[in-house]
């Protein structure tokens, strides 16, 4: 385009045109018109494109409010569940500390009841082991006496001396009685 002006004005011999919008015959007719179409948007955008953009801007506006509103309802909603939900925790933890010290005491006191009866159990055997081991102990000491009786009378008569066994059992009584 620039080249086909500057070959025109080269074409009239040197002579430079005027821009055709500069020319001073065009003017009233292009004021003419930007005061038409400046009325014209002008009267556009005041009677519809401003007015529903600002209806647009003021439902955004009132629906932010109100979203902003819902959302700290919902916050304070939030903050109440979770005091509750840790005032329940509290007492659930409470509650089950509770169960938990009844079913220890309960075990100890079960535990404590079976062993005085285990401990009962084992004093009555150890009386009764304790009876036999004595009586036992009689006995073994009865035999040993005849046992020592016997066994001085096969010594002394091996040796060639005779005793009778009152004295054999008076004797061997003495000794067991010294030790």
């Amino acid at each position: 385009m620039m080249i086909a002006f500057l070959a025109e004005t080269a074409g009239h011999g040197g002579e430079a045109a005027a821009f055709p919008p500069f020319e001073t015959w065009h003017m009233p007719s292009q004021l003419f018109w930007l005061a038409v179409l400046f009325t014209a948007l002008y009267l556009a955008l005041s009677r519809f494109i401003l007015p529903k953009m600002s209806d647009t801007i003021e439902k955004r506006a009132n629906r932010v409010a109100s979203d902003l509103d819902e959302a700290a309802r919902l916050n304070n909603q939030a903050v109440e569940a979770q005091k509750a939900l840790e005032l329940r925790l509290a007492q659930a933890r409470a509650k089950a500390r509770e169960t938990a010290e009844k079913a220890r005491e309960k075990t100890e006191a079960e535990l404590a009841s079976e062993t005085a009866r285990v401990d009962a159990d084992l004093a009555k055997k150890l009386e009764t082991a304790d009876a036999r081991i004595s009586k036992l102990r009689a006995d073994a000491m009865t035999n040993v006496e005849q046992i020592a009786v016997d066994t001085a009378d096969a010594m002394i008569t091996r040796l060639g001396v005779k005793a009778s066994p009152a004295d054999l059992k008076k004797a061997v009584s003495a000794a067991l009685e010294q030790a």
